[in-house]
C-alpha cells in the first residue's frame, strides 16, 4: 500500500472538510478546505504522508505473520482434548512463522 495526500487528510478531521479543485489531480495545489479548519501546510502534509507510510511499512512483518500463523482453533482443540503434543506443535508452528518474519 502506498499512502497519499488524501489518506493523510482523511485522518485529520471527521466529515467532508476538504475537496479538490481538480478531482483528477489530487495534489496540494488543488486542495480546497470546506470548513473552518485551517489548511495544513504543504510540509505538514508531506511529513504526514511520510509518517503514515513509515508506520505501515514498519508493520510488514506482522501482516506477513498473520497470513501464515496456524489457526487458533488448532491450539484450542489441543487444550480441550488435553493433547499436549498438539499444543506444542501449535506453539512450534507459531515460532517458526515468527522466525521467518522477524520483528525489525
Amino acid at each position: 500500500m502506498t499512502y497519499t495526500l488524501e489518506d493523510y487528510l482523511v485522518g485529520l478531521h471527521t466529515g467532508q472538510w476538504f475537496g479538490w479543485s481538480d478531482s483528477k489531480n489530487k495534489v496540494y495545489a488543488n486542495l480546497v478546505i470546506h470548513s473552518d479548519d485551517a489548511k495544513p501546510t504543504e510540509q505538514e502534509c508531506t511529513d504526514g504522508v511520510v509518517e503514515l507510510q513509515a508506520e505501515y511499512d514498519s508493520q510488514a512483518y506482522a501482516r506477513s505473520r498473520a497470513l501464515e500463523y496456524p489457526p487458533a482453533e488448532d491450539y484450542l482443540d489441543g487444550i480441550v482434548k488435553g493433547d499436549q503434543a498438539q499444543v506444542d506443535k501449535y506453539i512450534a508452528d507459531c515460532q517458526a512463522v515468527k522466525d521467518k518474519y522477524p520483528k525489525e
